[in-house]
C-alpha cells in the first residue's frame, strides 16, 4: 500500500484535510519526542555506575552528558530546514534510525571515547527528528485537533523530564540481564524500531514551498554560533568560567548578529534563507520563542539541582529519589489534561497561571529543605501542577500562526530555544548553586530556587506580550 503524501509545491497550497491525520500519526511522532527528551534526563542517573564500569574520570563523564546536548542544540535549525526541503517524514525517519543505532552503540560501548562519540551521534539524530515533530503537527492537524496534538506534545516532553529520574532508577535497580546502566540506552531501541516500522503507513509526508534551499553559509554560521554559545554554558560552571568561556560567548553573540544580517539580506534578494525573517514578523512566534527560552531555564535547572540535592544532599538512591518525582508527575498529568479546557476559557493566561503556580511551589520548597523529606511534597505538587498548565499549551501558542511552508524550520527554532534555555538556565542558576556549596547542598539548593522563581515570574510577565487568542475577551 502506498504511503500518504502531502506535497507543498507552491505558496498557494492549502492545508491537508484533518482526516489525513490520526491518533496513530500522533503516537509515532510523540514516541520520537519522548525518547529525545528522556535521554537528556535519564543519563544523569546512570553516571556513577557508568564511571565505575568503564573506569572513566569526571572530564569524560561530563562529555557523555554534554556531547548529546551540544549536538542537538547545534543541529536543530538545520534539521528543520532539511525537513522542509526533503520531506518531514523522511527526515524524522532518518533521525530516528540514526538515534536508534547510536543508542545500541552506547549500550555496547567498551570505553569512554566510544560512548561519547555515540552520544554525539545520538544528538545529531535527534536534531534531525525533533523539528519534524512540530512541523508535521502544524501541517497535518487542524483546528481543535491541532490544539490537542500540541498539548500532547507538551505533555510528552514534561512526562519524559519528570519521570526520567524514576525510569532510569528503576532500570538500574532491576539490572535486567545484568546489563546495569546499559539498559538506559537499550530502552530506546525497541521504541525506535516500532516507530520506524509504522512510519510510512501512519505519517503523511509533507514539504515546504517549492524552491526551498539549504543556504550553506547560513548553516555554517548558525552551527558555529550555537556551538560557541552552548559549549561554554555546559563547561563553564564546572571549570570556574575560565577566559575561553567568555571569549566563546562573545564570539557567539557576533556570529548571531552576522547570521541575522545574512538571513535578512537573503530574504531581501528573494533567495532562500535558513530561517525566514518573516517568521519573526508574527508576534506570537517572536514573543513565544523568548517565553519558551526563559521558561525552560527554570525547568531544566530545577530538575538537575533537585536530583543533586536529593541524591547527594539527602543521600537517596536513584530509585528512591525518582519515586519522589511522582509528587511532580501526578499533578502534572492532571493539569496537563485540564490545560486545554482551561485554555478555552483563559487563552494565553493559562500559561501565566502555570508559571505563577510553579514559582509558588519553588517558594514553598525553601523552608522544607531543612525539614523531613515528606515536607517537600506539597511544594513539589504545586510545581508539577504549574508545569502542566504552562508547559503543555506553550508550543501550540508559539506555532499556531506559523505558515505551513515554514513549519519544520519554525519547529527547529523553537526546539533550539528550548535547548539553549536549558543550558543557559543550568549555567546561570548553577552559579548560585555551586557558589553556596560550602554551606551544604541544602543551602545551595535554596539559593538555586531564587533565580528559578524570578524566571517563572518573568515568563508570566512576558506572556502578556503575546497576542490574545480568540477565546479571550
Amino acid at each position: 500500500m502506498s504511503s500518504p503524501t502531502l506535497q507543498r509545491p507552491s505558496a498557494a497550497s492549502t492545508r491537508p484535510e484533518a482526516d489525513q491525520a490520526s491518533l496513530g500519526t500522533l503516537l509515532i511522532l510523540l514516541a520520537g519526542i519522548f525518547v529525545a527528551t528522556l535521554d537528556f534526563f535519564i543519563v544523569n542517573v546512570a553516571i556513577p555506575d557508568t564511571q565505575s564500569d568503564l573506569h572513566i574520570g569526571n572530564a569524560a563523564t561530563q562529555w557523555i552528558v554534554a556531547g548529546y546536548g551540544l549536538a542537538v542544540a547545534a543541529g536543530l535549525i538545520t534539521g528543520g530546514r532539511l525537513g522542509d526541503m526533503y520531506g518531514r517524514r523522511r527526515l524524522y525517519g532518518i533521525g530516528m534510525a540514526v538515534f536508534t543505532l547510536a543508542s545500541a552503540v552506547c549500550a555496547l560501548a567498551g570505553g569512554a571515547g566510544e560512548l561519547i562519540a555515540a552520544r554525539v551521534v545520538q544528538g545529531a539524530g535527534m536534531a534531525l527528528l525533533m523539528p519534524q515533530v512540530l512541523g508535521i503537527i502544524t501541517v497535518v492537524f487542524t483546528g481543535a485537533r491541532q490544539a490537542r496534538a500540541f498539548a500532547a506534545y507538551g505533555a510528552t516532553m514534561g512526562l519524559a523530564a519528570v519521570f526520567g529520574q524514576l525510569i532510569g532508577g528503576a532500570l538500574i535497580q532491576a539490572d535486567l540481564f545484568g546489563l546495569g546502566w546499559r539498559t538506559i540506552y537499550w530502552i530506546n531501541v525497541p521504541v525506535g524500531v516500532v516507530a520506524l516500522a509504522l512510519l510510512r503507513r501512519m505519517v503523511p509526508e509533507s514539504r515546504g514551498a517549492a524552491g526551498t534551499r539549504l543556504d550553506p553559509i547560513g548553516v555554517d554560521l548558525i552551527i558555529a554560533a550555537l556551538v560557541a554559545m552552548v559549549l561554554p554554558l555546559i563547561q563553564g560552571p564546572s571549570q570556574g568560567w575560565p577566559l575561553w568561556t567568555w571569549l566563546s560567548l562573545a564570539t557567539a553573540a557576533v556570529l548571531l548578529v552576522v547570521f541575522a544580517w545574512y538571513q535578512t539580506r537573503l530574504a531581501a534578494r528573494g533567495a532562500s534563507p535558513l530561517v525566514d525573517p518573516d517568521l519573526f514578523h508574527e508576534r506570537s512566534f517572536r514573543v513565544g520563542v523568548v517565553v519558551a527560552l526563559i521558561y525552560q531555564m527554570s525547568v531544566a535547572s530545577f530538575f538537575l539541582f533537585l536530583a543533586l540535592y536529593l541524591q547527594q544532599g539527602r543521600h537517596l538512591s536513584p530509585l528512591t529519589s525518582g519515586l519522589l518525582f511522582l509528587a511532580i508527575g501526578a499533578p502534572y498529568l492532571l493539569t496537563s489534561k485540564l490545560s486545554e479546557q482551561l485554555a478555552v476559557r483563559l487563552g494565553r493566561q493559562v500559561i501565566t497561571v502555570g508559571a505563577v503556580l510553579q514559582a509558588l511551589g519553588f517558594l514553598l520548597l525553601i523552608p522544607a529543605t531543612t525539614e523531613s523529606i515528606s515536607l517537600l511534597i506539597p511544594g513539589l505538587i504545586i510545581v508539577g501542577a504549574g508545569m502542566g498548565l504552562a508547559m503543555v499549551p506553550l508550543p501550540g501558542t508559539v506555532l499556531a500562526r506559523v505558515s505551513i511552508h515554514h513549519a519544520a524550520s519554525a519547529g527547529g527554532v523553537l526546539s533550539t530555544a528550548n535547548q539553549v534555555g536549558g543550558a543557559l538556565g543550568i549555567a546561570v542558576v548553577g552559579i548560585l548553586f555551586y557558589n553556596h556549596l560550602t554551606g551544604g547542598l541544602g543551602s545551595a539548593f535554596v539559593w538555586s530556587l531564587l533565580p528559578m522563581i524570578a524566571l517563572c515570574v518573568l515568563s508570566a510577565a512576558l506572556v502578556q506580550l503575546l497576542p490574545k487568542l480568540t477565546s479571550e475577551n
